[in-house]
């Protein structure tokens, strides 16, 4: 791949230390991508998302997956910056059941579900643009408590960062200089609106990526950020008619290759070998989110089939069934807000659950007891478990039991 020029270098003063920080130029890049190379992987991407908006316009309940979907994210994107917080962590917090949990790394977490859904929400019921104002109002929800609550939630940094390396002078990258950040977050949100014909909408998100992570336009939680921007672009677009492919977990198995890429782009200019790769990940991730789909389909189809073959508290049943489908942790006080249900008729229908093995009470405790709809979670943990090795999901059994 021949060299091409993406940007150049600023000289920045790091308390005692020079060194150079990379200024990428504006989008789209100035030399033609061999279209030819990409054009085989990109189209397997699109028919991958075109399965995925099938798949979720068929489920009976698509907003249940969703629902589930964002929240396994959150965790999981969180866990890549060193947030130890598990898909239950979080569930129970919701519940504001946290004893035992770190604070602020499940407040962190449920900040990720927030500013999705806040950006969402922006985007269809505000019909508000995809653009620096709102990519702001997400960095402000994301950071407005636990331990980045003090790095300038919602506003582009005024200092300069790095990555990697205990110190500038040995950082794997040095982003723009902070007199930068802002004409360059401008040219990326020009580039998000504008009308470039000659490259597909999926190969532009891939670009925006890249870019977002070259300015790295805040003092912290860059990568999550980004990685929701892929999500909410994607949406935006229309390529998503439901937030249901997220990148994190295809970036953290290959997460070496990951950096080494977005370097390539910027210091060699390939842009092909990071959109292969970008490509990749979205036949991955949309593959796995299909076949998720489907197994919590058929688990629901399965247990509502087994409650009507048990018959005891068969209507009472089916109703908490419903709810735990809505919040795979709960509790009975909840489970009878969300149902009308007087709480003995809950525990009826709890304890029919339990005989036929779909729920189970987790706490051991005989007052503010906590039941798991325990198939359900199991399935979203699945990957979770897998890039830790289960360590982390196993300390959590030890405590939750779920």
């Amino acid at each position: 791949m021949k060299h091409r020029q993406t940007g150049f270098y600023e000289i920045a003063r790091i308390g005692d230390e020079q060194v150079k920080a990379f200024v990428p130029n504006p989008l789209p890049p100035k030399d033609n991508l061999d279209i030819g190379y990409l054009q085989h992987s990109s189209g397997r991407a699109m028919f991958a998302l075109g399965q995925l908006n099938s798949v979720a316009a068929m489920l009976p309940e698509p907003w249940l997956f969703t629902y589930a979907y964002i929240r396994r994210e959150a965790v999981l994107s969180s866990q890549i910056e060193g947030i130890q917080s598990t898909l239950s962590d979080l569930i129970l917090f919701e519940l504001e059941h946290t004893q035992g949990i770190p604070p602020d790394d499940v407040v962190e977490v449920s900040n990720s579900v927030t500013a999705l859904e806040h950006g969402l929400r922006r985007m269809r019921e505000d019909n508000f643009p995809l653009c620096n104002r709102l990519i702001r109002e997400i960095h402000e929800i994301l950071l407005s408590s636990g331990r980045g609550s003090k790095k300038l939630p919602g506003e582009f940094r005024r200092s300069q960062n790095w990555l990697g390396g205990t110190r500038p002078g040995n950082a794997r990258f040095v982003p723009p200089p902070p007199n930068f950040v802002e004409n360059c977050m401008s040219d990326l949100e020009r580039y998000i609106h504008s009308d470039d014909d000659e490259h597909s909408i999926l190969t532009r998100v891939g670009l925006s990526h890249v870019q977002f992570e070259t300015i790295h336009p805040f003092l912290d939680g860059n990568g999550r950020v980004g990685r929701l921007l892929i999500t909410l672009q994607l949406c935006n677009e229309g390529l998503l008619t439901e937030p249901l492919l997220y990148l994190s977990l295809h970036f953290k198995r290959n997460r070496s290759d990951y950096y080494s890429l977005l370097n390539a782009v910027r210091i060699h200019g390939d842009w092909e070998a990071w959109l292969r790769f970008f490509f990749d990940g979205i036949i991955e991730t949309s593959r796995h989110a299909i076949s998720v789909a489907r197994r919590l389909d058929e688990l629901f189809r399965n247990d509502i089939r087994q409650i009507g073959i048990f018959g005891r508290f068969k209507s009472s049943a089916l109703l908490v069934h419903q709810a735990l489908k809505k919040r795979p942790i709960s509790t009975l006080k909840s489970i009878s807000i969300e149902t009308g249900l007087s709480i003995p008729a809950v525990a009826n229908g709890m304890s029919a659950l339990e005989q036929i093995g779909i729920a189970r009470e987790i706490t051991n405790r005989k007052r503010n007891r906590i039941y798991s709809y325990s198939e359900y979670i199991s399935i979203l943990n699945e990957d979770l478990d897998s890039w830790n090795n289960g360590s982390l999901n196993h300390q959590r059994t030890n405590r939750i039991h779920t």
